[in-house]
């Protein structure tokens, strides 16, 4: 019997308002002789979990579990206002930008780590850092350059919104890149 796999993941969405975009647009251009491919806008996304290559049979336990896993959490307001870097200064892999501290965001992620381990969706020891990824960095040809534009784009974005859902998503690689399609959607309470 066919086994169908998917590329899955559980993630927030997130749509970047218009200064937000202009503020992306500026370092993209800034940055446009380095080896670095950008998240599209309309893929900016907080990861809750990513599963990877998973049997398309698991889905619905997936589901249940961010079902339960989202239970009694209201929705919240989450604010990303400070950029960093993942990997060294040498050898820099991924400029992302990072979350203010967030307490319900902190007691969602544990509820839903508990439920999807319940189903034995294992989490990796990584601590939880939540972070919206701008780009994947191929090759920097001038580090110095690199340091100073990240430097000055330090303070330039900030992105608040009001989270209301946890999706689960489909994402299917292509050459331009990742589509994303959203297999379904959990409501967090509404005040």
């Amino acid at each position: 019997k066919n086994i169908t796999m998917k590329r899955l993941f559980a993630a927030i969405l997130l749509k970047p308002n218009e200064v937000f975009s202009d503020a992306l647009n500026q370092l993209q251009a800034k940055l446009k002789r380095e080896g670095i491919t950008w998240v599209s806008c309309h893929n900016l996304h907080l990861t809750l979990k990513f599963f990877g290559e998973t049997n398309a049979e698991r889905i619905s336990a997936i589901e249940k579990a961010l079902h339960s896993g989202v239970a009694g959490v209201s929705a919240f307001d989450i604010c990303f206002n400070r950029i960093g870097i993942f990997g060294s200064r040498y050898n820099p892999k991924v400029i992302w930008l990072g979350a203010e501290t967030n307490p319900v965001l902190n007691h969602l992620f544990f509820q839903l780590k508990t439920e999807l381990e319940k189903s034995s969706f294992a989490y990796d020891r990584q601590n939880f850092v939540p972070h919206l990824t701008l780009g994947r960095i191929r090759e920097i040809s001038d580090k110095i350059l690199f340091q100073q534009v990240i430097g000055d784009y330090r303070e330039a974005f900030s992105l608040k919104q009001k989270i209301v859902s946890v999706q689960l998503y489909e994402s299917v690689l292509t050459t331009k890149g990742p589509i994303y399609k959203t297999l379904s959607s959990t409501p967090l309470k509404l005040q």
